[in-house]
């Protein structure tokens, strides 16, 4: 049985932060109060004793309350039902290898601060199967800046954990934390289920790391109070971080209210056979074998469905009975119906194209042949027929069909009329790109809107279509959509050339070069932000704001307001929202987003002031840092429009002010010259 600490001493860091707890040890993402509430523990016994606990035949059932429960190397820790409906919490902590935590359930909705359940063992294997944390979590007792999660692997953790059949729903800083192994170790998940989880659900790194017949999404869902006041619609299914290729085989993913199912950050990458992803993919690294667009995203087998069912070991699964779970694999990627375009008797030919909703692919069904002229992407197949047969076997409806010629079509063996189903698309727009550069482009349509192969051009998981508007980038590829209605707004960056219906167009022919309008208002606090487009952004005249802003590049805006209002136009879409300090009301289009939706909207931890007051003469400096960097008024700091900010690296004056800017990670270099004085504050808003 594990061990209950007698004394703790860690203190608690941020959980998006790679560094641990000021003790230097491995406990960094407990929370202070929870330690100061375990003052008198000293056994596990106490754990379980008095009102404490309560036995049943199959399973313990313990009341939360605060307490931290150690797994040491090579114990067993199982079937425990933790009662979280008093408000308090509870903290698996794992701290060896070759340990196991199996059949655990938490009851109730989690009202505490920090994760459930947090990793730190420095070698050797760990399993943790048959768990529910599916009950969710507010953020009332939040200790972090997205508040409380489920699990989570420290950067100090270097050992190889597999998590199977975990239910984990609604936790608002993420499901599986875990994207520290790109420093060592790795994770593995075998039919495990998440469903929204704010953040993110899976969060990997790790070139060993792997996802198994599992499934993540987000829906409306509401768990509680939940992420600041809103329920967890809007994580990402999967966030892969840098740190090598990420194998995903058997998984399907959908996306919420946020826009992508998953996300590659920077140069995380993943390799995906199987399954299906219901969204948008964000990044380039993902490579995809045989995935569909539409998700299956019932629960996998052997997942348990209660806090009691998973503390009794009751599921239906368990670790004998793998194989009907990829038999059940096998059962999904079927393709149950057959398209069959009949040109034989015919005395011309036939082209034919259409859209289902799930999959296709080409088939030999009726003795067709397989046409190496005719060409499927995704979703959209299209051939020509003479005297002879194309088949054609797909899952779910025949959503778009047209058919020029006399073929006959046939549905499962059943003639039937194209005049019955909807046009494909009619018109056309192709991005020609050109190997000179890269080419953004947004447009919108009046109509609907799809991607297409047409002339060879790419299916790109990272062009985004949004009720009729679309964006996207090439560079010496082509894309194409296909479209009905009228385009009633393009815009293009870049040396790529536009075809409409294979006619080149003129982009200057169709709206405005920055299309959408961007407002910052301030709530009477001094408020500082840097927001990001994927096109360019400028101020919406050539007035000076009423508050000094600074366009660091074509596609970043950094300032502050308070009272004021800042007003910007762009072209592109959002792609990053960072707030450092107070808060603003942000619209787009006149419509109030939510910052949490876009990047890393986020607190950055550190402070770093450069203080003229006591200088008679002015000093300049430079530094670079590590990670995010942004200017502050920290301290009563001044925000200088000559202060410069190019990515991670910053340089400035001072004369008898201060300049201040939070910062995250660690400084890597810096230089100054003059008399200034320079602090460092760790952790500042801790303080």
């Amino acid at each position: 049985m594990a061990r209950e600490p007698s004394v703790l001493d860690a203190e608690q860091t941020d959980a998006d932060s790679p560094v641990t707890g000021a003790s230097g040890g491995n406990t960094g993402l407990l929370n202070r109060r929870s330690y100061m509430r375990l003052a008198g523990v000293t056994t596990a016994a106490a754990a379980f004793s008095g009102a404490a606990a309560a036995s049943s035949d199959d399973y313990d059932e313990i009341t939360a309350r605060g307490q931290v429960i150690r797994i040491g190397r090579g114990e067993t820790y199982e079937n425990k039902l933790f009662d979280l409906t008093n408000g308090n919490s509870v903290v698996l902590l794992v701290e060896g290898g070759n340990s196991v935590i199996r059949n655990i359930g938490f009851k109730g909705l989690h009202r505490g601060d920090g994760f459930m359940i947090s990793i730190t063992a420095p070698r050797g294997d760990v399993l943790i199967e048959n768990v529910y944390l599916g009950d969710g979590s507010t953020k009332e007792g939040e200790s972090f800046v997205h508040g409380p999660g489920a699990v989570f692997y420290h950067r100090d953790a270097s050992c190889d954990v597999t998590f199977r059949q975990m239910n984990v729903q609604g936790w608002p800083n993420n499901g599986f934390y875990c994207s520290n192994t790109a420093h060592g170790g790795s994770v593995r998940f075998e039919n495990c289920y998440g469903k929204n989880n704010g953040v993110s659900t899976y969060r990997v790194a790790g070139g060993n790391d792997a996802i198994v017949n599992c499934v993540a999404y987000n829906d409306n869902t509401n768990y509680g109070r939940g992420w600041g006041g809103y329920t967890e619609d809007s994580g990402r299914p999967v966030w892969v971080w840098p740190g090598g290729t990420v194998s995903i085989d058997d998984s399907n993913f959908a996306a919420g209210r946020y826009a992508h199912a998953m996300v590659m950050r920077g140069s995380g990458s993943a390799r995906m056979s199987g399954g299906g992803v219901q969204g948008n993919v964000h990044g380039g690294g993902l490579n995809r074998s045989s995935v569909s667009s539409s998700a299956d995203l019932s629960m996998p087998r052997g997942v348990p469905t209660s806090a009691e069912e998973a503390a009794a070991g009751a599921a239906s699964g368990s670790p004998d009975n793998g194989n009907e779970a990829e038999d059940d694999i096998d059962d999904d990627h079927d393709l149950p119906n057959v398209v069959v375009f009949d040109g034989d008797g015919t005395t011309s030919a036939t082209s034919y194209e259409f859209v289902v909703s799930d999959e296709v692919e080409p088939s030999t069904d009726e003795d067709a042949t397989i046409d190496e002229g005719a060409t499927v992407t995704g979703t959209h197949a299209e051939g020509t027929v003479a005297d002879y047969r194309d088949a054609w076997r797909f899952a779910g409806e025949i959503e778009r069909l047209t058919v020029d010629g006399e073929a006959e079509v046939r549905v499962n063996g059943e003639s039937v009329d194209p005049a019955d189903f909807d046009d494909v698309l009619e018109n056309v727009i192709l991005i020609e790109g050109d190997d000179s550069g890269a080419t953004r482009y947004e447009f919108d349509v009046d109509g609907d809107v799809e991607k297409s192969n047409y002339e060879g051009a790419s299916i790109d998981d990272e062009d985004v279509i949004e009720d009729g508007f679309v964006h996207g980038s090439v560079a010496d590829w082509k894309d194409a959509f296909r479209f009905n209605g009228e385009i009633t707004q393009l815009t293009v960056d870049g040396p790529g050339t536009i075809l409409v219906n294979d006619e080149a167009i003129d982009p200057a022919e169709f709206g405005e070069d920055l299309p959408h309008v961007l407002e910052v208002e301030g709530t009477g606090v001094p408020t500082s932000f840097e927001i990001t487009v994927d096109g360019e952004i400028d101020f919406e005249s050539d007035d000076d704001p009423t508050e000094e802003a600074t366009i660091i590049s074509g596609s970043t805006v950094q300032s502050a307001v308070s009272d004021g209002s800042q007003t910007f136009r762009f072209a592109g879409a959002i792609t990053d929202v960072t707030i450092t300090e107070g808060e603003a009301t942000i619209a787009v289009d006149g419509d109030e987003i939510d910052p949490s939706e876009y990047g890393d909207y986020e607190l950055l931890p550190h402070a770093l002031v450069i203080d003229g007051t006591d200088d008679d003469g002015a000093s300049t400096y430079a530094f670079e840092v590590s990670g995010a960097v942004v200017k502050s008024d920290y301290r009563g700091a001044s925000i200088d429009e000559e202060d410069v900010i190019e990515g991670q690296s910053v340089r400035g004056a001072v004369g008898n002010w201060l300049d201040a800017y939070w910062f995250d990670g660690d400084i890597e270099d810096f230089t100054l010259l003059g008399d200034a004085s320079v602090d460092v504050q760790y952790n500042a808003r801790d303080q």
